[in-house]
């Protein structure tokens, strides 16, 4: 911002001093000051509009908040099938997983994370949510990573439980989730979206822990039923 009106003023016309904009004396015996009244609203328009548009590119670059609509995305499972999350929306309420993926490693707390939805899988089914899980990680093996995580520790997945991989944190970024630290992925977060496509639900975690619980993800699922 002060660049833009460094900019406009400095030279051999003008400056800022004071916050006022005043001619350059063109020499020393010419010594005055004159506002240039007529200028001022222009360049308060510029100043405006300047901050207007940071003020934009910062709301841009947030996760999607409540009430904000959901960023569409598209992205594969396993076997390779695409799961577009607009197309899962126009059926019904969704509940979105961001897991730490393969930060090099398989994530403990998200093992547990998912341990907990499957124990309220009947209560998410009885509600008619479709669940959506995210394994963000490097491009490289990543599959191979996701496969071992899918039945670590003895996980079995609802069928109706959906899980993609994220290579190269297409998605994650997209959501500006990125947790760009050594041995880190995303930031762990959980979205409840509805059928239009609005964000009623956000949780993101900033550490390791802190994860959004199944049963109060549930309830958030079922305000939108009554």
């Amino acid at each position: 911002m002060f660049s833009l009106i460094n900019y406009l003023f400095s030279g051999r016309r003008f400056q800022v001093i004071a916050g006022r904009a005043i001619q350059n004396a063109p020499s020393p015996a010419k010594r005055f000051t004159r506002v240039r009244i007529g200028r001022v609203p222009f360049v308060l328009g510029l100043l405006i509009a300047a901050s207007s548009i940071q003020s934009a590119r910062a709301a841009e670059a947030t996760p999607p908040k409540v009430g904000a609509m959901a960023t569409d995305f598209t992205l594969k499972t396993l076997d390779g099938q695409s799961v577009r999350l607009r197309d899962l929306t126009n059926k019904g309420n969704v509940v979105l997983v961001v897991l730490r993926g393969w930060p090099g490693y398989q994530c403990p707390i998200c093992d547990r994370q998912v341990h907990d939805y499957i124990a309220h899988s009947n209560g998410f089914a009885e509600a008619k949510a479709q669940l959506l899980f995210v394994y963000p990680g490097p491009a490289d093996d990543l599959k191979a990573h996701a496969e071992e995580f899918k039945s670590w520790k003895g996980k079995e997945w609802p069928k109706e439980y959906l899980y993609v991989l994220d290579p190269n944190y297409s998605m994650v970024n997209a959501y500006h989730l990125r947790w760009d630290a050594p041995r880190e992925t995303a930031y762990p977060s959980t979205f409840v979206i509805d059928k239009s496509g609005k964000v009623r639900f956000a949780k993101i975690s900033h550490s390791h822990g802190d994860r959004s619980k199944a049963a109060d993800v549930l309830a958030e699922v079922k305000k939108l039923t009554e």
